[in-house]
This record gives structure tokens, sequence and C-alpha cells, in this order.
């Protein structure tokens, strides 16, 4: 039993009773008979060109005002005050947590340890702007002269996900210079980069705060052989880029310590893009595009910390996905872009929630009985409707969604743009209202079915819904909206940690596997006897036998 037990507070045993008694047997198309709805619930802010529509979700006024209390006294606002004045919230590794600090527009003092941090962060932030701006203004070159077409992003986790999903998000921004990114230990993705690359006009970027981690220095060993192998040692210094604390390392691998970028324990992995891991960014778009990510952040900070919960975009959403989670039982939530440029976006949230929230130890130090994390999942639209969304509309999961569209496109390309958004808009009606039986029969009579024909194709053709969505609409997709975007589900990653009562910034669980397979390498390499489980030394041995 835990000290704190979360399920015995009045708050969740209001929303237990609520649940039972007023919504488990609610639909959408009896909520939307309030002609009221989207008024009620959804949030227009014209600053950053965001319309946050929650009105398909199944909840009423009472419903919200539960759930409202619910996050203010879990002490959300405390936290959050906490978060952004540098206090060491991540206190199983007694760190402060500061990635709104790297976005701190404001420039106004942030201390850790009575340290002001941000004349260090905007040391950093005028480094990556000279180097970025040298760089793609041709000043910055190889070793043989030659001006640098190609950047290779070598990390892994937070020092890959984070810069490529932008990367890719802004794409259309982007003109000089090719940015790739290699982040797997399986020599595959790292030769399919490099075998179209020139070692003259290339530039690495090795990402990794250590210098040690196992497969950003691994790559980076083999791109440094690949690029000794053709112009030799002295290369080197004019080829790579350190984005690291571990000055030591970082020399020895030949890496001058000017070209070192720093960043801080404050920051975690998975919120670290606004740092100097965002310096493939810098090079993509320019440093113009990265401040103007930056701004857009600062602004979803902004909205966070001041604005009251019952308007407050990310606190409703973390709320929501509580509900969801915690009373009727989804063990998933997806994400579903209507942009082609967003197509790595859930792939990044994936980490930034599993990661946080993947948690079963309370802040009593006791292990939860409540469902903490749900899985984060999702791909782009249209495709996604090709793909799995027959089992989100009559499938037997229960599966809550986010659709994130554009007024604008970005390049405007015949009707492309407005049958995508048809269907973004056809789809979370559809989720909500379904087809009722009678629909499916009076439209079968319309078609001229026969009853026969009727009989045995109506059940098929029913649609429940009473899926619950959100509609997150924006203006136009950009630097500072896609800023503003990555940071309102950050805060409501960071909403939902505090109110399952879990430290959402620290990391354990990703160690274990790293020590195992540090073991178990040498016996790959040598055939050397293994001391393991009977399935696992005998995978071992059939591997050693066969490989080549």
């Amino acid at each position: 039993m835990s000290n704190f037990e979360l399920k015995n507070t009045p708050c969740w045993q209001n929303l237990e009773k609520h649940y039972i008694e007023e919504i488990q047997n609610v639909h959408l198309r009896d909520l939307f008979k309030d002609e009221n709805r989207f008024n009620e619930f959804s949030i227009s802010d014209n600053n950053i060109g965001i319309t946050f529509d929650y009105s398909k979700n199944i909840i009423n006024s009472k419903t919200f005002k539960l759930l409202m209390d619910f996050s203010k006294e879990a002490r959300v606002n405390e936290y959050t005050k906490k978060m952004f004045s540098g206090q060491k919230i991540n206190w199983t590794e007694k760190r402060a947590v500061l990635h709104t600090a790297l976005r701190n527009r404001s420039n106004s003092p942030i201390y850790v340890d009575g340290k002001n941090v941000m004349p260090q962060i905007n040391i950093v932030l005028s480094k990556m702007k000279k180097f970025s701006d040298d760089l793609r203004e041709g000043k910055w070159t190889g070793f043989t002269g030659k001006r640098i077409t190609d950047v290779v992003n070598i990390g892994i986790g937070g020092s890959d996900l984070g810069p490529k999903m932008v990367c890719e998000a802004l794409r259309y921004y982007a003109d000089i210079v090719n940015v790739h990114f290699v982040s797997n230990i399986d020599g595959a993705d790292i030769y399919e980069v490099l075998k179209k690359l020139n070692p003259q006009t290339t530039l690495f970027i090795i990402a990794s705060k250590t210098f040690t981690t196992l497969e950003t220095i691994t790559n980076a060993l083999t791109a440094r052989q690949w690029l000794v192998d053709q112009l030799g040692d002295k290369a080197v210094v004019n080829h790579f880029v350190a984005l690291s604390t571990n000055v030591k390392k970082v020399k020895e691998f030949g890496i001058d310590e000017n070209n070192m970028f720093e960043f801080w324990n404050f920051v975690g992995g998975r919120y670290s893009l606004w740092s100097a891991i965002g310096l493939p960014i810098c090079c993509y778009v320019g440093f113009e595009k990265f401040e103007e990510l930056l701004e857009g952040a600062y602004y979803s900070d902004q909205h966070f910390l001041n604005t009251p919960y019952e308007k407050n975009i990310p606190v409703i959403m973390a709320v929501l996905g509580f509900w969801y989670n915690n009373f009727f039982n989804a063990s998933t939530h997806a994400v579903l872009p209507y942009s082609q440029y967003l197509h790595r976006f859930a792939a990044y949230l994936q980490q930034g929630d599993m990661e946080s929230n993947g948690k079963t130890i309370n802040f009593e130090n006791d292990r939860v009985d409540y469902q903490t994390g749900p899985i984060i999942w999702g791909e782009p639209g249209t495709n996604g409707q090709h793909s799995f969304y027959q089992l989100i509309h009559q499938g037997t999961k229960f599966i809550p969604c986010d659709f994130i569209g554009y007024i604008n496109p970005v390049k405007k390309i015949g009707d492309h743009h407005e049958k995508l958004m048809a269907n973004y808009f056809a789809q979370t009606e559809a989720l909500a209202f379904g087809l009722t039986k009678e629909q499916v029969i009076e439209s079968f009579n319309q078609a001229g079915l026969s009853k026969e024909d009727i009989k045995v194709l109506t059940n098929h053709k029913i649609f429940e819904g009473n899926r619950p969505t959100n509609s997150i609409l924006i203006n136009n997709l950009n630097s500072k909206t896609l800023g503003a975007l990555i940071a309102l589900y950050e805060h409501k990653i960071f909403t939902q940690g505090i109110m399952w009562r879990i430290n959402s910034f620290d990391q354990w669980g990703v160690e274990l596997g790293k020590v195992l397979a540090n073991v178990i390498l040498p016996e790959l390499k040598d055939g050397s006897e293994n001391n393991h489980d009977s399935s696992t030394k005998n995978l071992i041995k059939i591997f050693n036998s066969n490989k080549q």
C-alpha cells in the first residue's frame, strides 16, 4: 500500500463516481445537442494562430470542473513555478529541469545553485549562430578548401529525434546545406548515409553529452575512419564538431575544443533540441529560423505559466488524457498530423511522453496502483486512414486521438490541401458520431439493395462513434508555430506526470539493457562461455556458430 493513495483522494473519487453514474453511457451525439458546445470547449489563440477544439471529448461541464479540480489539487501550478525557477524537481538525479531556460526570450535571470544560467545559454547560442552562419556562407570549409554541402548528425535518442523531426518539419525552408541523421548502431544506418557523400564536402556533428554513448561513439569512429581513409588524420579538425560536455574525450577524438558546443545537466535529452543539440537545425534552415522556433516555444511557455487552467491548452490536453487513461482504461493515444512535413512528429513524441511518464514509482517512493503514461503512436494523414484507422473506428480498442492540421499549406499545389483537410475534418466527425443502424438501413434502401443484402451487411456498416478527439488547427506551418506546438506537448507531458505523482525527468528504465549489452558484447566477439538463462545462452550460441 502506498503512503499516499491517489485513488483515495476526494478528487479521484469524485471523478470515479461521476464517470460511473453520469458519463460511461453518454454518447457524443447526445452531448452535441447543446449548440454552444464548441464555444464552451475550444480555445483560439490568434497571436500564435492556433485553435484547440476539445469539444469532441466525452465530457460535460461537470466533468471539466472535476478535472480542473484534480489538476489544482495535484499542485500542478506549484510544480510549474518550481520548474521555471530552476528548483531541482528531478529529485532522483538531483537536477533542475530547465529546457524552458533555453528559449527564455525575455532573458530574465534564472538561477541554478545560486548562479544565473542565462549568460551561459546566450554564449552557446551566439556560438551556434556564428558557426551555422559561417557554414552556410561558405566561410567554414573542408580540409581541401571545398565548401561544406552535407552535414551528418550522429547521435541517438533526444540527440537525434528532436533535431531530425524539426529538420523534416521545416524542410520546405531549407536551402543551402543538406542534413542527414545517423543514430542506429546497426551498420546499415551509417553505411547508407556515407555511400552518398563526398568526404571533402561533409561535416559531422557528434552529439553526446558524455562522449561515451555506445551507439554514437561507434558511429562516430566509423565516420572518422571513413574520412581519414580518404583525406588523412589532419582532416578531422575541419570535418568534425562536438555537442558535448566532455572536453577530454572530445580532444582525444581529434576535435578542437573550440569546436565543442556545450549543454548542461539541467536539460534532459528528450528536451534538448532547444540547446546546442539544435545545431543541425541552424545549419539546415539558418539561425534565424532556429530563433523563431525558440520564440514559439517561449510563447507556449508563457501561456502555460500564466493562463488560468480553464483556458490553458497543455493543462486541458493533460487532464483529458488522464481522464481516458485512468477512467476509460485507454492504454494508447494516437497523434495524427495532417501534414507530411510532420511525419516524424509522433515518433518524437513517443520518446518525449513514454520515456517521461513510463514510470511505476511515485513521489513517496512507492509503486503506484493506477495507470501512468499511455503508449503514444501515429502516422500522418491520409496515410494512416489506409492503414490503422479501421481499428480506431470499428475495433475493440478505445483510442483517443489528436488531429493536427494547417489552414494554409506551405506550398499550394492544385487542390491537394483542400482534399487533405476535407479528410481531417471528416475523420473527427465520423469518429465522434459514427453511423447508426437506422442511418445504415436508410442508405441501403436509397441505394436499392435487397432485404437479404441489407440483413447481411447492416451490422458491418454500423459505426458506433463516441471515439474522442482533439483538433489542433494551426494557421501556418513555420518555425514559430512548430516551436509553440512542441512546447505545448512538453507541458502536457509534465502536467500529467505531476497528476500521476511521478518524476517525468529521469529515465532509469533505459539503463539495464545497456549494462547487459556490455556484458554480452565480448561473448559475441570472442565466443567465450556465457552465464545467462537458457534462452539467451542458446541464442548467443546460434549467433556465434553461424556468423561469417
